[in-house]
């Protein structure tokens, strides 16, 4: 089979056969072209999105990378170095500070990876092999002599889950703001390494995520389920739209994340399907140890002194005189990496999944699944270890499931800002939450599932899952506003087409102007308003509250809450505070007029 790569161009297919007539030099040279290459063919639509039909799962790997590195080559290169420690190597040592992390992930993805199953090798060594392929074949569009080599390590290391290193900032900035890397005699067990997703360090108060919704046959006009993502986040936040097909072995379509195989948000089979909203669970515990004053680098617990276990990790960094290296040393104790140490305290933390490398492994068994009993196996296996999953199937089945390796505290959780101090192993959390006792909701009443990074407990209005019944670390129960909007559109009798799903999802209308717009055009009129102010309410006054492109009643209105809210939690700012007992109808109004 010959592989075949389309690129959109004016929005035309244009076919380029390597080993035709496209690539002259190599239908010269036969011999060049890898066997991996003849056994893939990727065809593109004319929006550019890439169908990979492959005769096997590492030609299917060998194919995400091409299209991939042809799309984002630098951003995917920089992904797969980043993930190996070597940004330090190529660009110098301003560029070593996430190495450290990363070389202790490589690490762990090359000691287990004899681990995964070997379909999953299979796949991560085709996208290796697709990368150097494409970069062989493009020097131009690299950095000259770049040759990285990559491997089916470099690309599973992307998959080991390591320590926030946000929790792990928060906390040595209240503990040590002289210190924002936590290190005093050490490290930082996780130093931040930049992902290439762009997600952005800052959070718009009227809200920016993604929607998931689900609809039960009962609720459609087809008799079939309707599963709806809708990522809403900026085009460059990272996912990438494909299909991959392996004949008899699998068959998905979904947005997977820009620099590997695995980074699967949503999609689904011909069987089923799933999206990810974010969630926030609790997945980490920052211990406080006591020091042994008798040992240098050692603590008590359980009544006896043990050592600190030292690991130095050196990184290579490029200077004008060629290669250097630099080391740090790194703690750990039988409970976790150290973050921090001072005359008394070791402090440690504890993370849910830590140097976790089964990710890919689980995703391909979502991929491949066929049911919701095989979909919730491959779930089982806690590999991916955030993120809340609305589902729906051929069968019928809509279902819902906050997902979290979340442990199960034998104490209450000190957060992101105290450390728990602790004197015997068994204080300390030694297992995960169970599978089955997560928050998750099946066919529910109504026909419906929706989330939009709430909490659980108000996915469907007419089976509201009691948070009271749930540990208090699972999550505080909350309903945005933008969740309250979904609900409004779809808790209904109404049944359903894909258009009208389509139809509802672009819904302009405004909830919070619903909510406080009355408020404020009484405020404004009682306050004797200058002629612009009067038109300016009246304007409003008159305003259907929909966020249309037309709609200047929409600037206004969102300049003049952004201008309310200055300064302050825009939550404590309405009259009437968001209530779990009125979940869909509060907040509303405005608790400061004269403001």
């Amino acid at each position: 089979m010959p592989t075949t790569f389309a690129r959109s161009t004016r929005s035309l297919a244009i076919l380029l056969l390597l080993g035709g007539g496209a690539f002259p030099a190599l239908a010269q040279q036969p011999d060049t072209v890898p066997a991996l290459a003849r056994q893939v063919e990727i065809i593109r639509t004319a929006f550019g999105v890439p169908h990979i039909r492959a005769r096997n799962l590492r030609a299917a790997g060998y194919g995400l990378a091409w299209v991939q590195i042809e799309d984002y080559g630098p951003r995917v290169a920089m992904g797969l170095l980043r993930g190996r420690g070597e940004m330090g190597r190529w660009f110098g040592r301003d560029s070593i500070e996430g190495d450290f992390a990363a070389v202790r992930a490589y690490r762990i993805a090359h000691e287990r990876y004899p681990e995964l199953d070997q379909d999953t090798r299979d796949v991560y060594e085709g996208f290796a092999a697709g990368a150097n392929r494409y970069i062989a074949l493009h020097p131009a569009e690299f950095p000259a002599g770049f040759r990285p080599e990559f491997t089916g390590y470099d690309i599973a290391a992307r998959d080991v889950n390591q320590v926030a290193p946000a929790q792990v900032r928060r906390f040595l900035a209240k503990i040590d703001p002289a210190s924002t890397r936590g290190r005093r005699g050490q490290a930082a067990a996780a130093d931040p390494s930049e992902g290439d997703a762009g997600t952005s360090t800052t959070v718009d108060p009227l809200e920016e995520g993604s929607n998931a919704w689900a609809f039960a046959p009962s609720r459609t006009k087809s008799g079939r389920a309707i599963l709806l993502r809708n990522p809403h986040l900026n085009w460059n936040s990272g996912y990438y739209e494909a299909q991959v097909t392996v004949p008899g072995v699998l068959d998905f379509y979904g947005d997977f994340r820009i620099g590997g195989p695995f980074g699967v948000v949503g999609g689904f089979n011909r069987d089923l399907g799933w999206s990810t909203t974010n969630n926030a669970p609790d997945l980490e515990e920052i211990y406080a140890l006591d020091v042994d004053p008798a040992q240098p680098d050692a603590y008590r617990l359980d009544g006896t002194s043990v050592p600190l276990v030292r690991e130095t990790v050196r990184v290579s960094y490029r200077t004008d005189a060629g290669l250097a290296t630099e080391s740090r040393d790194f703690w750990r104790t039988a409970l976790g990496p150290v973050i921090h140490r001072d005359s008394a305290r070791v402090y440690v933390v504890r993370a849910g999944s830590e140097g976790g490398n089964r990710g890919g492994e689980q995703f391909l068994r979502m991929m491949r699944s066929r049911s919701l009993a095989e979909w919730k196996d491959a779930m089982r296996m806690r590999a991916r270890i955030t993120s809340s999953f609305t589902y729906a199937d051929r069968a019928g089945n809509i279902f819902y499931l906050w997902n979290g390796t979340a442990p199960a505290f034998p104490h209450p959780s000190g957060g992101d800002t105290a450390a728990v101090a602790v004197q015997r192993t068994s204080e300390v959390w030694s297992h995960y939450v169970p599978f089955d006792s997560l928050p998750q909701l099946l066919n529910p009443k109504g026909g419906y599932i929706q989330n939009e990074n709430s909490s659980p407990w108000f996915t469907n209005l007419h089976e509201i899952i009691d948070w009271r019944r749930y540990p208090s670390y699972i999550a505080e129960p909350s309903f945005s506003l933008r969740s309250q909007m979904a609900t409004t559109l779809i808790d209904t009798k109404q049944k359903l087409s894909l258009d009208d799903v389509i139809r509802l999802k672009h819904s302009y209308r405004m909830l919070l102007a619903d909510r406080v717009k009355p408020d404020l055009v009484a405020a404004v009129r009682a306050s004797n308003p200058s002629p612009t102010v009067a038109a300016a309410i009246a304007m409003l006054a008159t305003w259907d509250n929909s966020a249309a492109p037309a709609s200047t009643g929409a600037v206004l209105f969102e300049s003049w809450w952004r201008r309310y809210t200055e300064g302050t939690g825009a939550d404590t700012m309405f009259a009437q505070p968001w209530a779990a007992t009125a979940p869909a109808s509060t907040p509303r109004g405005l608790r400061d007029p004269a403001r």
